[in-house]
């Protein structure tokens, strides 16, 4: 799989809702991950039917991404998009991920996550939000 570039929406409670209403909009393929099948991802119980990752891949080759907002992170209307960079080439994805959290914030690692992809978030020098995905084997 190549790497791509695409935009990932953070929402507060709605994201099947609005990713239904963008495959509405731009048509294409919908797939829908709640926190419940993925194990909780650490959510409280009645957050199990949101959505952790959603992934609409368009025919015109849009593909947005986003999620439920979980308890106990900020939800800021404005600020609430990534920039997403995914993919197999650990190598290139690595590098992207080094200079882009260098002289930046880093929230989440760079590591293996529970569903087998390594994934880190950060904001770079210039507060721009980016989430690394790395697919697992």
């Amino acid at each position: 799989m190549a790497s791509r570039l695409n935009p990932y929406i953070a929402f507060n409670g709605d994201a099947r809702q609005a990713m239904e209403f963008y495959k509405e909009v731009f048509g294409g393929e919908l797939a829908l991950n709640t926190f419940g099948e993925a194990g909780g991802g650490g959510a409280p119980a009645d957050f199990a039917d949101k959505i952790m990752h959603a992934l609409l891949e368009t025919p015109d080759g849009f593909t947005i991404m986003g999620s439920d907002t979980p308890p106990g992170m900020d939800h800021t209307a404005g600020t609430n998009i990534s920039v997403s960079v995914s993919g197999d080439d650990a190598r290139a994805l690595r590098g992207y991920w080094e200079k882009l959290a260098a002289d930046g914030t880093v929230a989440v690692p760079l590591e293996k996550q529970m569903w087998g992809d390594e994934f880190g978030m950060c904001t770079d020098r210039f507060g721009i939000n980016w989430m690394v995905d790395i697919s697992g084997e």
